[in-house]
């Protein structure tokens, strides 16, 4: 066959794709890299399947439409880095093959150039050693061989024979992949789908996504244990579509180097109508925020990679009936409300237990959150003084581990705490900082009155809004805003420069963002003011000062 028409070239796509999903717990055994989560495999398989879906039915003959709908489908289902680095690709691929009806060697091998250029330079900061690196080399190749290897089996043959040579050299070139005896994940992806293709212009039948496939027996696994999950730098693998808004600069450079500054793996990519993001961050949060600013936003996909490894250490020592190794430290943090279990878990909690004020949790249930804790020592996080005695009784309790209570009265002591928390020091020395960092927090609160009352011979009137500093009552009026200011104001008299007000579930977002506005302009540029969602019950605002 001297040149391929788009009927032929979708269905040796298809056949590529059926030959991933087929061997997609293979590649996820590989992955180690950029974070050795285990889904690359699967991510690059999804990605695939949505434009498998796409053109399945295609009639059409032109290979420029096939590879364009191929192209377009990719980048809106493009999940991973890895499903984001294909999409580009064949989007290369696509642009390549503009306005043809068939290609021929020479034309693909343009194409696949076209393919490696683009995902080049999509990737802000593009590793060797990586699927990468296993097309641009298979696609050098391509270039150099097309005009003398007319036959489109020769040169696919030749495709996937430099695919293998470049994966088998990846180790060579990324020492993480050395360290841990396996070949890129993403490479063997690639080549798996470049086999897939190959066989259907060999053979004319598909690879059936059910049929087993022992072409790749003698891949190493990886061992993911080599990886400390603490040691994975940014946490979240966030992705998204942002919808262009068609009145409004994409101004992308300028976005590219904000994510660069919050996270790595980036990639970035534009087309008429949307740009499809890729990061791995620590403020999933703040991406999704500066995203908006450019259109809205769809397919908002956010996975927890550090969760994703601990799981695959899971499995992989349950395989070798061996238990998950544990870590040196844990810890174990009190609150109520979604937002600030979140601000919790991300600041590096292993367990958000559910209470506070009013809703205090037993010692049971800390002390099953301590057993959910796979560490050799246990920091606890009570936040609340009625929940320390509870916390120190776990101390008693727990068999095998060292339990160190940190006796955090507040919140935001308790995000002290997280902050003055070192995971490379010794107990004695974390105790020390996250107790110093606790000391330099100042915290307030308000709250309603639930019923009439008097305090050292002040009335207070059911429903009237109570502000307190350090449990000590510092205002009571009508005015929930006004209070809040006073509290905050009183709490800065003693030199504090940034306050954060955390706002609960019963305080209305548009109160919140007025009260952030007069507390900024009362006490001006000296003071750094925040306000974030807290979620919390009983309390409109929690107030920390430091």
């Amino acid at each position: 066959m001297l040149s391929l028409d788009g009927n032929y070239f979708k269905n040796m796509f298809v056949c590529g794709a059926n030959n991933l999903n087929i061997n997609k717990t293979m590649i996820n055994r590989l992955n180690v890299f950029p974070v050795p989560d285990g889904d690359t495999g699967s991510n690059m398989w999804l990605t695939m399947s949505v434009a498998v879906n796409a053109v399945k039915n295609s009639e059409d003959e032109d290979i420029s439409a096939v590879s364009e709908k191929i192209a377009a489908a990719l980048l809106r289902g493009a999940r991973g880095n890895s499903g984001v680095i294909l999409s580009l690709m064949f989007r290369g691929i696509a642009q390549g093959l503009k306005g043809i009806k068939s290609a021929d060697a020479p034309a693909m091998a343009a194409a696949f150039g076209l393919g490696v250029e683009m995902a080049y330079k999509a990737v802000m900061k593009p590793t060797e050693g990586t699927m990468l690196t296993v097309a641009r080399l298979s696609a050098e190749h391509l270039k150099r061989i097309a005009p003398s290897t007319g036959e489109m089996e020769a040169f696919f043959g030749q495709l996937t024979e430099k695919a293998d040579e470049a994966l088998k050299a990846t180790p060579d070139m990324l020492p993480v992949l050395k360290q841990a005896n396996v070949v890129d994940a993403g490479g063997m992806g690639l080549l798996v789908i470049y086999r897939g293709m190959l066989h259907y212009l060999l053979n004319g039948t598909m690879i059936e996504s059910a049929e087993p496939n022992d072409s790749y027996d003698e891949i190493n696994e990886a061992d993911f244990s080599f990886v400390e999950t603490e040691d994975i730098k940014f946490g979240y693998c966030t992705e998204f579509l942002i919808n262009k808004a068609q009145d409004k600069e994409e101004r992308l450079a300028e976005f590219k180097t904000f994510l660069n500054d919050i996270g790595d793996s980036i990639v970035v990519v534009s087309d008429d109508a949307i740009i499809k993001v890729h990061v791995h961050t620590n403020n999933p949060g703040s991406v999704i925020e500066e995203a908006l600013k450019r259109g809205t936003l769809s397919k908002i996909k956010i996975e927890n990679m550090r969760e994703q490894h601990t799981h695959q250490l899971e499995i992989s020592a349950e395989a070798e009936k061996l238990p998950t190794p544990r870590k040196p430290y844990g810890i174990v943090a009190v609150c109520a409300g979604e937002g600030l279990k979140g601000i919790f878990e991300d600041m590096g909690a292993d367990v958000v237990v559910d209470g506070g004020q009013t809703m205090n949790p037993s010692t049971d249930d800390i002390l099953k959150a301590v057993n959910d804790t796979n560490s050799e020592v246990v920091f606890i996080l009570p936040n609340n003084k009625n929940i320390i005695m509870s916390a120190k009784q776990t101390a008693e309790l727990a068999k095998d581990k060292r339990i160190e209570v940190i006796e955090t009265k507040t919140v935001p002591q308790g995000i002290g705490a997280m902050l003055g928390f070192d995971a490379d020091s010794t107990v004695e020395d974390n105790i020390a900082g996250m107790t110093e960092s606790v000391s330099a927090v100042t915290s307030g609160s308000v709250t309603y009155a639930d019923r009439d009352s008097v305090y050292f011979e002040k009335e207070i009137k059911k429903g009237e809004f109570l502000a307190l500093s350090e449990g000590e009552l510092i205002d009571v009026s009508a005015d929930r805003v006004e209070t809040t200011v006073k509290l905050i104001t009183g709490m800065c008299k003693n030199g504090a420069g940034l306050v954060t007000i955390y706002y609960g579930k019963d305080a209305p977002k548009e109160e919140s963002e007025a009260l952030l506005s007069v507390c900024r302009e009362r006490l001006g540029d000296d003071v750094e003011v925040n306000i974030v969602y807290g979620g919390q019950p009983v309390y409109y605002y929690i107030i920390s000062a430091e």
